[in-house]
Protein backbone atom coordinates (compact mmCIF):
# COMPACT_ATOMS: atom_id res chain seq x y z
CA UNK A 1 0.00 0.00 0.00
CA UNK A 2 1.45 3.43 -1.11
CA UNK A 3 -0.12 5.16 1.94
CA UNK A 4 -1.01 4.28 5.22
CA UNK A 5 -2.52 8.48 6.55
CA UNK A 6 -5.94 8.08 5.14
CA UNK A 7 -8.78 6.76 6.76
CA UNK A 8 -9.31 4.59 4.17
CA UNK A 9 -5.84 3.08 3.78
CA UNK A 10 -6.12 2.19 7.21
CA UNK A 11 -9.71 0.27 7.16
CA UNK A 12 -7.73 -1.51 4.14
CA UNK A 13 -5.14 -2.69 6.35
CA UNK A 14 -7.53 -4.09 9.22
CA UNK A 15 -9.82 -5.97 6.10
CA UNK A 16 -6.23 -7.40 4.37
CA UNK A 17 -5.19 -8.19 7.70
CA UNK A 18 -8.17 -10.05 8.87
CA UNK A 19 -7.96 -11.73 5.81
CA UNK A 20 -4.34 -12.99 6.42
CA UNK A 21 -2.76 -10.86 3.93
CA UNK A 22 0.76 -9.46 4.16
CA UNK A 23 0.50 -6.17 4.15
CA UNK A 24 3.63 -3.31 3.71
CA UNK A 25 2.79 0.04 3.43
CA UNK A 26 5.39 3.37 2.65
CA UNK A 27 4.36 6.44 3.89
CA UNK A 28 6.19 10.10 4.05
CA UNK A 29 5.03 10.36 7.69
CA UNK A 30 6.88 8.19 10.04
CA UNK A 31 3.75 7.98 12.52
CA UNK A 32 0.79 7.67 9.86
CA UNK A 33 -2.15 6.26 11.22
CA UNK A 34 -1.34 2.64 9.40
CA UNK A 35 1.45 2.76 12.07
CA UNK A 36 -0.57 2.15 14.69
CA UNK A 37 -2.02 -1.65 13.36
CA UNK A 38 -0.58 -5.34 14.05
CA UNK A 39 -1.82 -6.30 10.93
CA UNK A 40 1.13 -4.24 9.03
CA UNK A 41 4.04 -6.19 8.64
CA UNK A 42 5.95 -2.97 7.20
CA UNK A 43 6.68 -0.11 7.15
CA UNK A 44 8.76 2.02 4.35
CA UNK A 45 9.64 5.86 4.83
CA UNK A 46 8.79 7.22 1.32
CA UNK A 47 9.37 10.66 -0.07
CA UNK A 48 6.62 12.79 -0.25
CA UNK A 49 3.63 12.56 -2.89
CA UNK A 50 2.98 15.91 -2.88
CA UNK A 51 6.38 17.87 -3.24
CA UNK A 52 8.63 14.81 -5.10
CA UNK A 53 5.90 12.84 -7.12
CA UNK A 54 9.54 11.75 -8.99
CA UNK A 55 11.33 10.77 -6.22
CA UNK A 56 7.87 8.67 -4.35
CA UNK A 57 7.26 6.95 -8.12
CA UNK A 58 11.27 6.08 -8.12
CA UNK A 59 11.26 4.85 -4.58
CA UNK A 60 7.86 2.41 -5.33
CA UNK A 61 9.72 1.20 -8.11
CA UNK A 62 12.58 0.20 -6.70
CA UNK A 63 10.60 -1.42 -3.84
CA UNK A 64 9.03 -3.45 -6.10
CA UNK A 65 12.12 -4.43 -8.07
CA UNK A 66 13.83 -5.16 -4.74
CA UNK A 67 11.25 -8.03 -3.39
CA UNK A 68 7.86 -9.75 -5.14
CA UNK A 69 4.72 -8.11 -4.02
CA UNK A 70 1.48 -9.17 -5.57
CA UNK A 71 -0.71 -6.56 -5.81
CA UNK A 72 0.09 -2.24 -5.60
CA UNK A 73 -3.13 -1.10 -4.05
CA UNK A 74 -3.54 2.77 -4.14
CA UNK A 75 -5.87 4.08 -1.52
CA UNK A 76 -5.76 7.79 -2.13
CA UNK A 77 -4.02 9.77 -4.46
CA UNK A 78 -0.90 7.82 -5.47
CA UNK A 79 -3.43 6.60 -8.41
CA UNK A 80 -3.36 9.63 -10.17
CA UNK A 81 0.42 9.60 -10.12
CA UNK A 82 0.59 5.67 -10.70
CA UNK A 83 -2.23 5.67 -13.67
CA UNK A 84 -0.19 9.02 -15.16
CA UNK A 85 2.85 6.44 -15.46
CA UNK A 86 1.44 3.20 -15.80
CA UNK A 87 3.72 1.64 -18.30
CA UNK A 88 6.31 1.81 -16.16
CA UNK A 89 4.13 0.40 -13.51
CA UNK A 90 3.26 -3.00 -15.53
CA UNK A 91 4.76 -6.47 -14.74
CA UNK A 92 6.06 -5.16 -11.71
CA UNK A 93 2.56 -5.87 -9.45
CA UNK A 94 -1.03 -6.22 -10.26
CA UNK A 95 -2.21 -2.70 -10.51
CA UNK A 96 -6.24 -1.90 -11.37
CA UNK A 97 -6.35 1.64 -13.18
CA UNK A 98 -8.49 2.97 -15.94
CA UNK A 99 -6.51 5.05 -18.92
CA UNK A 100 -5.10 8.37 -17.39
CA UNK A 101 -7.61 10.43 -19.14
CA UNK A 102 -10.79 8.55 -17.37
CA UNK A 103 -8.98 9.42 -13.91
CA UNK A 104 -8.12 12.55 -14.54
CA UNK A 105 -11.69 13.29 -15.58
CA UNK A 106 -13.14 11.74 -12.25
CA UNK A 107 -10.35 13.34 -10.38
CA UNK A 108 -11.33 16.89 -11.21
CA UNK A 109 -14.43 18.54 -9.54
CA UNK A 110 -15.11 20.20 -12.61
CA UNK A 111 -14.35 17.92 -15.20
CA UNK A 112 -16.92 14.95 -13.30
CA UNK A 113 -19.68 17.87 -13.44
CA UNK A 114 -19.13 17.86 -16.98
CA UNK A 115 -18.79 14.33 -17.34
CA UNK A 116 -22.66 14.19 -15.28
CA UNK A 117 -23.93 16.99 -17.86
CA UNK A 118 -22.44 14.88 -20.78
CA UNK A 119 -24.45 11.11 -19.16
CA UNK A 120 -27.72 13.15 -18.05
CA UNK A 121 -27.21 12.65 -14.60
CA UNK A 122 -28.61 14.50 -11.50
CA UNK A 123 -26.19 16.80 -10.09
CA UNK A 124 -27.30 20.06 -8.10
CA UNK A 125 -27.15 23.36 -10.51
CA UNK A 126 -23.31 23.93 -10.93
CA UNK A 127 -21.89 26.93 -12.36
CA UNK A 128 -17.63 26.41 -13.45
CA UNK A 129 -16.18 30.35 -12.90
CA UNK A 130 -12.13 31.46 -13.48
CA UNK A 131 -11.98 34.77 -11.52
CA UNK A 132 -13.92 36.39 -8.57
CA UNK A 133 -15.82 38.63 -10.71
CA UNK A 134 -17.45 35.34 -12.49
CA UNK A 135 -17.62 34.09 -8.86
CA UNK A 136 -19.65 36.96 -7.68
CA UNK A 137 -22.04 36.74 -10.80
CA UNK A 138 -22.87 33.01 -10.60
CA UNK A 139 -23.57 33.50 -6.60
CA UNK A 140 -26.89 32.18 -5.46
CA UNK A 141 -27.34 32.03 -1.45
CA UNK A 142 -26.53 29.37 -0.24
CA UNK A 143 -24.51 27.50 -2.30
CA UNK A 144 -21.20 25.70 -2.07
CA UNK A 145 -17.97 26.82 -3.72
CA UNK A 146 -15.43 23.99 -4.42
CA UNK A 147 -12.00 24.79 -5.73
CA UNK A 148 -11.83 21.70 -9.04
CA UNK A 149 -8.78 19.76 -7.45
CA UNK A 150 -8.96 19.06 -3.59
CA UNK A 151 -9.74 15.92 -1.20
CA UNK A 152 -10.65 15.08 2.31
CA UNK A 153 -12.85 18.10 2.54
CA UNK A 154 -10.36 20.81 0.91
CA UNK A 155 -11.13 23.67 -0.76
CA UNK A 156 -14.90 23.58 0.25
CA UNK A 157 -16.73 26.73 1.54
CA UNK A 158 -20.48 26.95 2.66
CA UNK A 159 -21.40 30.47 1.73
CA UNK A 160 -24.94 31.32 3.06
CA UNK A 161 -24.60 35.14 2.53
CA UNK A 162 -22.20 38.36 2.03
CA UNK A 163 -20.13 37.96 4.44
CA UNK A 164 -19.14 34.10 3.73
CA UNK A 165 -18.76 35.08 -0.07
CA UNK A 166 -16.10 37.42 0.72
CA UNK A 167 -14.39 35.16 3.50
CA UNK A 168 -14.52 32.76 0.25
CA UNK A 169 -12.94 34.99 -2.24
CA UNK A 170 -10.36 36.35 -0.03
CA UNK A 171 -8.82 32.40 0.80
CA UNK A 172 -9.35 31.47 -3.05
CA UNK A 173 -7.34 34.67 -4.00
CA UNK A 174 -4.69 34.01 -1.40
CA UNK A 175 -4.42 30.79 -2.65
CA UNK A 176 -4.36 31.08 -6.51
CA UNK A 177 -6.93 28.97 -6.71
CA UNK A 178 -8.71 31.03 -9.91
CA UNK A 179 -5.72 29.87 -11.83
CA UNK A 180 -7.92 26.57 -12.04
CA UNK A 181 -11.63 25.93 -12.07
CA UNK A 182 -14.20 26.89 -9.44
CA UNK A 183 -17.29 25.73 -8.92
CA UNK A 184 -20.81 27.03 -7.17
CA UNK A 185 -23.17 24.44 -6.35
CA UNK A 186 -26.47 25.30 -5.19
CA UNK A 187 -26.93 24.30 -1.29
CA UNK A 188 -29.24 21.18 -1.57
CA UNK A 189 -30.77 20.29 2.03
CA UNK A 190 -30.96 16.61 2.35
CA UNK A 191 -28.37 13.61 3.58
CA UNK A 192 -24.98 13.27 2.73
CA UNK A 193 -24.64 9.74 0.91
CA UNK A 194 -21.63 7.83 -0.42
CA UNK A 195 -21.55 4.75 -2.55
CA UNK A 196 -18.38 2.60 -3.73
CA UNK A 197 -17.83 0.65 -6.24
CA UNK A 198 -15.32 -2.11 -8.15
CA UNK A 199 -14.87 -2.64 -12.23
CA UNK A 200 -13.65 -4.97 -14.21
CA UNK A 201 -12.75 -3.27 -17.59
CA UNK A 202 -16.20 -1.58 -17.52
CA UNK A 203 -18.50 -3.64 -16.03
CA UNK A 204 -19.55 -3.40 -12.36
CA UNK A 205 -18.50 -6.01 -10.04
CA UNK A 206 -19.24 -4.38 -7.03
CA UNK A 207 -21.42 -1.93 -5.19
CA UNK A 208 -21.90 -0.66 -1.68
CA UNK A 209 -23.79 2.48 -0.62
CA UNK A 210 -23.92 4.08 3.32
CA UNK A 211 -25.67 7.66 4.84
CA UNK A 212 -24.24 9.59 7.07
CA UNK A 213 -25.76 9.15 10.17
CA UNK A 214 -23.71 12.11 12.20
CA UNK A 215 -20.83 14.10 10.77
CA UNK A 216 -17.60 14.41 12.03
CA UNK A 217 -15.28 17.34 11.77
CA UNK A 218 -14.85 18.54 8.61
CA UNK A 219 -18.02 17.37 7.34
CA UNK A 220 -16.83 13.62 7.28
CA UNK A 221 -18.71 10.67 8.63
CA UNK A 222 -18.34 10.18 12.52
CA UNK A 223 -21.51 6.91 11.88
CA UNK A 224 -22.93 5.88 8.93
CA UNK A 225 -25.42 3.27 8.22
CA UNK A 226 -25.54 0.94 5.04
CA UNK A 227 -28.59 1.58 2.72
CA UNK A 228 -29.86 -0.13 -0.50
CA UNK A 229 -29.74 2.38 -3.15
CA UNK A 230 -30.33 1.38 -7.21
CA UNK A 231 -31.12 4.84 -8.34
CA UNK A 232 -27.18 5.52 -7.35
CA UNK A 233 -25.59 2.17 -8.47
CA UNK A 234 -27.50 2.71 -12.22
CA UNK A 235 -25.68 6.15 -12.29
CA UNK A 236 -21.92 4.99 -11.00
CA UNK A 237 -22.77 1.70 -13.03
CA UNK A 238 -23.36 4.53 -16.22
CA UNK A 239 -20.31 6.31 -15.64
CA UNK A 240 -17.57 3.31 -15.29
CA UNK A 241 -18.98 1.60 -18.25
CA UNK A 242 -18.61 5.05 -20.52
CA UNK A 243 -15.12 5.81 -19.24
CA UNK A 244 -14.20 1.53 -19.15
CA UNK A 245 -13.15 1.91 -15.64
CA UNK A 246 -11.05 -0.36 -14.58
CA UNK A 247 -10.41 -0.55 -10.14
CA UNK A 248 -12.43 1.28 -7.64
CA UNK A 249 -14.23 4.40 -8.19
CA UNK A 250 -16.93 6.32 -5.54
CA UNK A 251 -19.26 9.03 -5.31
CA UNK A 252 -21.12 11.41 -3.10
CA UNK A 253 -24.29 11.86 -3.01
CA UNK A 254 -27.19 14.44 -1.61
CA UNK A 255 -30.53 13.00 -1.04
CA UNK A 256 -32.82 15.73 -1.01
CA UNK A 257 -35.31 16.48 1.76
CA UNK A 258 -37.90 17.13 -0.82
CA UNK A 259 -37.11 14.79 -3.81
CA UNK A 260 -36.57 10.79 -4.18
CA UNK A 261 -33.96 11.62 -7.16
CA UNK A 262 -30.12 11.61 -5.72
CA UNK A 263 -28.05 14.02 -6.84
CA UNK A 264 -24.49 13.72 -7.35
CA UNK A 265 -22.13 16.00 -6.15
CA UNK A 266 -18.23 14.52 -6.48
CA UNK A 267 -16.20 11.43 -7.32
CA UNK A 268 -13.04 9.88 -5.85
CA UNK A 269 -11.74 7.38 -8.09
CA UNK A 270 -10.67 4.74 -5.23
CA UNK A 271 -12.31 3.16 -2.13
CA UNK A 272 -13.46 5.62 0.30
CA UNK A 273 -13.63 3.67 4.37
CA UNK A 274 -14.96 0.53 3.02
CA UNK A 275 -15.24 -0.98 6.67
CA UNK A 276 -18.90 -0.49 6.67
CA UNK A 277 -19.19 -2.27 3.10
CA UNK A 278 -17.00 -5.05 4.97
CA UNK A 279 -19.28 -5.20 7.85
CA UNK A 280 -22.34 -5.22 5.56
CA UNK A 281 -21.10 -8.56 4.07
CA UNK A 282 -19.76 -7.19 1.01
CA UNK A 283 -15.87 -7.16 0.60
CA UNK A 284 -14.83 -4.27 -2.24
CA UNK A 285 -10.78 -4.96 -0.75
CA UNK A 286 -10.97 -8.27 -1.43
CA UNK A 287 -12.66 -7.91 -4.88
CA UNK A 288 -9.99 -4.91 -5.93
CA UNK A 289 -7.20 -7.73 -5.17
CA UNK A 290 -8.78 -9.93 -7.55
CA UNK A 291 -9.29 -7.26 -10.58
CA UNK A 292 -6.19 -6.21 -9.38
CA UNK A 293 -4.45 -9.61 -9.95
CA UNK A 294 -6.45 -9.65 -13.74
CA UNK A 295 -9.04 -11.85 -12.60
CA UNK A 296 -12.83 -11.18 -13.80
CA UNK A 297 -14.72 -11.94 -10.61
CA UNK A 298 -18.16 -13.10 -10.34
CA UNK A 299 -20.02 -9.95 -9.57
CA UNK A 300 -21.12 -9.18 -5.79
CA UNK A 301 -24.42 -9.32 -4.37
CA UNK A 302 -25.08 -6.08 -2.53
CA UNK A 303 -24.73 -6.20 1.04
CA UNK A 304 -26.80 -5.96 3.59
CA UNK A 305 -28.90 -2.68 4.47
CA UNK A 306 -29.02 -1.03 7.79
CA UNK A 307 -25.67 -1.59 9.26
CA UNK A 308 -24.34 1.38 11.14
CA UNK A 309 -20.55 1.51 11.83
CA UNK A 310 -18.67 4.69 13.35
CA UNK A 311 -15.28 6.38 13.70
CA UNK A 312 -14.59 6.88 17.25
CA UNK A 313 -11.54 9.88 16.21
CA UNK A 314 -13.98 11.21 14.18
CA UNK A 315 -16.81 11.37 16.18
CA UNK A 316 -14.63 12.85 18.93
CA UNK A 317 -13.23 15.37 16.02
CA UNK A 318 -16.39 16.34 15.25
CA UNK A 319 -18.17 16.47 19.24
CA UNK A 320 -15.01 18.88 19.78
CA UNK A 321 -15.23 20.96 17.30
CA UNK A 322 -19.27 21.68 17.47
CA UNK A 323 -19.41 22.03 21.44
CA UNK A 324 -16.15 22.66 22.51
CA UNK A 325 -16.85 21.75 26.11
CA UNK A 326 -14.72 18.97 28.03
CA UNK A 327 -18.23 17.79 29.82
CA UNK A 328 -19.89 16.68 26.72
CA UNK A 329 -16.76 15.39 25.71
CA UNK A 330 -16.11 13.19 28.47
CA UNK A 331 -19.98 12.22 27.72
CA UNK A 332 -19.44 11.59 24.11
CA UNK A 333 -16.54 9.33 25.37
CA UNK A 334 -19.14 7.63 27.10
CA UNK A 335 -21.22 6.64 24.94
CA UNK A 336 -18.96 5.19 22.59
CA UNK A 337 -17.53 3.26 24.96
CA UNK A 338 -21.00 1.99 26.32
CA UNK A 339 -22.54 1.86 22.48
CA UNK A 340 -25.51 4.04 23.88
CA UNK A 341 -27.63 6.18 21.86
CA UNK A 342 -26.68 6.50 17.84
CA UNK A 343 -23.72 4.12 18.86
CA UNK A 344 -25.89 1.21 19.41
CA UNK A 345 -25.29 -2.01 17.65
CA UNK A 346 -22.74 0.20 15.82
CA UNK A 347 -19.32 -1.55 15.07
CA UNK A 348 -15.44 0.29 15.43
CA UNK A 349 -14.54 0.63 11.92
CA UNK A 350 -11.33 2.73 12.06
CA UNK A 351 -9.56 1.68 15.45
CA UNK A 352 -11.24 -1.87 15.43
CA UNK A 353 -8.92 -2.68 19.45
CA UNK A 354 -11.05 -5.94 19.77
CA UNK A 355 -8.77 -7.31 16.54
CA UNK A 356 -6.05 -4.18 16.37
CA UNK A 357 -4.58 -3.55 19.60
CA UNK A 358 -2.18 -1.04 18.56
CA UNK A 359 -4.77 1.30 16.91
CA UNK A 360 -5.63 1.98 20.84
CA UNK A 361 -2.70 4.27 20.63
CA UNK A 362 -4.09 6.91 17.92
CA UNK A 363 -7.31 7.37 19.40
CA UNK A 364 -6.25 7.75 23.12
CA UNK A 365 -3.61 10.13 22.18
CA UNK A 366 -6.42 12.22 20.20
CA UNK A 367 -9.08 11.66 23.49
CA UNK A 368 -6.26 12.79 25.68
CA UNK A 369 -5.27 15.87 23.59
CA UNK A 370 -9.20 16.88 22.80
CA UNK A 371 -9.41 16.57 26.77
CA UNK A 372 -6.87 19.10 27.50
CA UNK A 373 -8.23 21.58 24.87
CA UNK A 374 -11.45 20.98 22.91
CA UNK A 375 -10.40 23.90 20.83
CA UNK A 376 -7.32 21.86 18.50
CA UNK A 377 -10.05 20.29 16.94
CA UNK A 378 -9.98 21.24 13.19
CA UNK A 379 -6.24 21.52 13.51
CA UNK A 380 -5.74 17.97 14.38
CA UNK A 381 -8.35 16.87 11.92
CA UNK A 382 -6.09 19.14 9.60
CA UNK A 383 -3.15 17.23 10.32
CA UNK A 384 -4.60 14.59 7.99
CA UNK A 385 -3.71 16.49 5.41
CA UNK A 386 -0.22 15.30 4.44
CA UNK A 387 2.51 14.97 2.11
CA UNK A 388 0.74 11.54 0.88
CA UNK A 389 -1.68 13.96 -0.62
CA UNK A 390 -1.90 15.72 -3.93
CA UNK A 391 -1.71 19.58 -4.54
CA UNK A 392 -2.66 22.08 -7.39
CA UNK A 393 0.81 22.50 -8.04
CA UNK A 394 1.96 18.99 -7.96
CA UNK A 395 -0.86 17.80 -10.44
CA UNK A 396 0.61 19.84 -12.63
CA UNK A 397 4.10 18.71 -12.72
CA UNK A 398 2.68 15.29 -13.19
CA UNK A 399 0.70 16.19 -16.07
CA UNK A 400 3.38 17.78 -17.81
CA UNK A 401 5.45 16.55 -20.97
CA UNK A 402 8.44 17.47 -18.55
CA UNK A 403 7.57 15.11 -16.17
CA UNK A 404 7.18 12.14 -18.49
CA UNK A 405 11.07 13.15 -20.10
CA UNK A 406 12.23 13.36 -16.80
CA UNK A 407 11.24 9.73 -15.91
CA UNK A 408 11.81 8.12 -18.84
CA UNK A 409 15.06 8.99 -18.37
CA UNK A 410 16.06 6.84 -15.59
CA UNK A 411 15.72 3.22 -15.73
CA UNK A 412 12.85 1.74 -13.83
CA UNK A 413 13.33 1.80 -10.01
CA UNK A 414 16.43 4.35 -10.08
CA UNK A 415 15.69 7.45 -7.73
CA UNK A 416 16.77 8.57 -4.52
CA UNK A 417 16.01 7.68 -1.13
CA UNK A 418 13.81 9.48 0.93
Amino acid sequence: MPEGSSTSGREAVTILGLAGHHVEVCDPSRWCLSRYSRFVRKFHHCPPLRTDPAGFLHFIERLMASQHFDVLLPTHEQGFLFARAGQRLQGGAGLALPDFAAYRMVHSKAGFSRLLDQLNLPQPPTRIVTSADELRGAMRFPSVVKTSIGTASRGIWFVRDGSDLDLALNELESAGDFAGEVLVQDLITGTVEKAQSVFCRGTLAGFHAYRQVAAGVGGGEAIKESVGRPAIRSAIETIGAHLNWHGALSVDVIMPLDSTTPLLIDCNPRLVEPMNGYVASIDLVDLLLCVSLGETPVPLAEGRAGVRTHLAMQALLGSASRDGTRRELIRECGRIAGGDGLYRDSTEELTPVQHDWPGAVPLAITAALLLVSPAIATSLARGGFGAHLLDRASIAAIESEDFLRDISMRRPGEGRDP
